[in-house]
């Protein structure tokens, strides 16, 4: 019998208020597309971590990012390089990642 516990996944989410989401998120793949696996077209991304997994999407004023890993310590790791990385692009703005049990 397999342990429910072995496979289930955290989650996590952000939606991000930002007039240049689609900009930061191809930011985003293009910089991790060196370390790891991305895939990405004009509004979704999705960035394949050792940690984890990260899913992008960018709408008009708003980038939604969205985490799955494997336990919570990864996923505090995923957390903390997706939002330093994000907010090192955006300097410019006033810009809050607040993560959210998904």
């Amino acid at each position: 019998m397999i342990d429910p516990s072995a496979t289930a996944a955290v989650r996590s989410t952000a939606e991000v208020a930002t007039a240049r989401a689609a900009r930061y998120m191809t930011q985003l793949c293009k910089h991790f597309a060196h370390r790891c696996p991305v895939t990405h077209d004009e509004s979704s991304g999705r960035i394949s971590f050792e940690m984890g997994e990260c899913r992008l999407h960018a709408a008009t004023g708003v980038l939604t990012l969205s985490l799955e890993a494997a336990e919570a310590p990864r996923m505090a790791q995923l957390q903390e390089v997706v939002a330093r990385h994000l907010l090192r692009f955006a300097f410019r703005e006033d810009m809050q990642v607040d993560w959210r049990p998904a």
